[in-house]
């Protein structure tokens, strides 16, 4: 059978055209606009400038930290602004093991009255505050287990977690500094511990310690002079510079 011949411009060009055209339709419309070989501009590189340096002086010195560098705060502020932000200011820690003489020189070297007791994998055990190794704890144990004071660990005198009190984060949020100092009034310490929640799995919410309140450190924003590097105010003074 003899094939017919196609035409110019018959059935054979509609194909081609219906190809160009499909090809052209499902084609980034970039691609079809920009022309043939032509890129898009590349953005340049910013251009950093070198800043201008000297040499320091032999007599240079250095700064130290500024107390009152800290948010002024009165009896209506909210409460946040005296709190230890822990994911601002990282934890001073020590462990179980740890004996009370150690403790108290990583208080004197961080500058802090409490410390968290931690293990390895960062599970908080407890708290062990100035006046747990500088107070009675330390000397009942020696008598009572006829052991030398440098044989005391901070396990034997921390408070342990399941005696902590603690406040959410809900709550501070909503709360003033004078609610602050009449809760840790009310339970006798001079810090209060600050939780929130994190997510561990779709079921299960771990506790987390978000902050920590301490009475040394709301004197200080309050401005109340502390009366010695080791000594803080008490629950009296604190009430009182918080009603004036």
């Amino acid at each position: 059978m003899k094939s017919e011949p196609r035409a110019e411009g018959g059935l054979g060009h509609g194909y081609h055209f219906l190809d160009d055209f499909l090809h052209l339709m499902f084609q980034p419309r970039s691609a079809v606009l920009a022309p043939p070989g032509r890129r898009e501009p590349k953005q340049p590189e910013p251009q950093y400038q070198p800043l201008p340096q000297s040499k320091l002086r032999p007599d240079a010195g250095y700064h130290l930290p500024d107390p009152t560098m800290s948010t002024p705060v009165d009896r209506k502020s909210p409460a946040i602004e005296v709190m230890t932000d822990l994911r601002r200011v990282a934890a001073v820690t020590t462990g179980r093991f740890a004996t009370v003489n150690e403790a108290n020189q990583t208080m004197i070297a961080r500058g802090v009255r409490a410390l968290f007791v931690v293990d390895e994998r960062y599970t908080l055990w407890g708290i062990v505050t100035a006046t747990d190794v500088l107070g009675g704890k330390p000397v009942q144990i020696t008598q009572q287990r006829g052991i030398r004071h440098d044989e005391v660990v901070v396990r034997d005198i921390m408070t342990p977690v399941d005696r902590l009190e603690v406040i959410d984060l809900s709550d501070v949020l909503r709360a003033r500094v004078g609610d602050v100092v009449a809760t840790l009034e009310r339970s006798g310490r001079q810090h209060a511990l600050v939780v929130d929640r994190s997510l561990e799995s779709a079921a299960v919410h771990r506790q987390m310690v978000r902050g920590i309140f301490s009475l040394t450190q709301i004197a200080r924003q309050l401005g109340i002079a502390p009366q010695g590097p080791e000594v803080g105010r008490s629950f009296a003074e604190i009430a009182a510079a918080i009603r004036s």
